[in-house]
């Protein structure tokens, strides 16, 4: 199962979806054609009182390659960093709490781009991939163009001791280490993509 986030709201994308979650879902559709996927989609993105809908009938990566024909498709990735104590490496930005991540540059693995946008954007260095976490799909649109945007991330570590610096020119306020205690603040207020990075990780 995919599930797809229209800021606060989840669409997923499976094969055989329970029942269950079908019958208290929003908006159900089963995949037949591009065309009516294409009005399926305008219709969740348009009504924002639709807060789940589930599309399936097909295998889950064949309707995520579906869904992205709808939509320009980019790809991502970011890293979820700890601290030699044991802290975390949050950033705020745009009045959100976040994590590090950025766009692939034309052929640069999803590795390399985590780890170069961790450095960027918080000026880190000595950081190393201990495992891949999950990948994270959301929707957004820009001067008038719809994007799907897949993020890969990583699981990190940071072997140095030095305090992060926010890249101000990608809107990042701060950048800094927060003890696990304290999450509760950061996943009160961050993006649903967000807490499922965390979640992953075991928090």
């Amino acid at each position: 199962m995919y599930k797809v986030f229209f800021k606060d709201r989840t669409l997923f994308l499976t094969e055989k979806p329970n029942q269950e979650l079908i019958q208290t879902s929003d908006a159900v559709h089963m995949y037949s054609s591009h065309h009516e996927l294409q009005n399926f989609i305008k219709t969740f993105e348009q009504d924002e009182q639709l807060k789940t809908g589930f599309i399936y009938g097909r295998k889950d990566d064949l309707l995520l390659t579906a869904l992205k024909k709808c939509y320009r498709f980019i790809t991502a990735a970011g890293g979820l960093v700890i601290h030699p104590e044991n802290k975390i490496l949050v950033i705020h930005r745009l009045g959100v709490y976040d994590l590090p991540k950025g766009k692939c540059e034309k052929g640069e693995s999803f590795r390399k781009t985590a780890l170069r946008e961790v450095e960027e954007e918080c000026g880190l260095q000595d950081l190393a991939i201990r495992y891949p976490l999950l990948s994270t799909f959301h929707t957004y649109e820009q001067n008038g163009i719809h994007y799907l945007k897949e993020t890969a991330w990583f699981f990190m570590d940071y072997f140095g001791f030095d305090e992060p610096t926010p890249q101000e020119e990608e809107n990042i306020v701060s950048a800094e280490w927060v003890n696990k205690a304290d999450l509760k603040n950061i996943l009160n207020n961050t993006y649903p993509s967000i807490k499922e990075v965390f979640n992953k990780a075991g928090y």
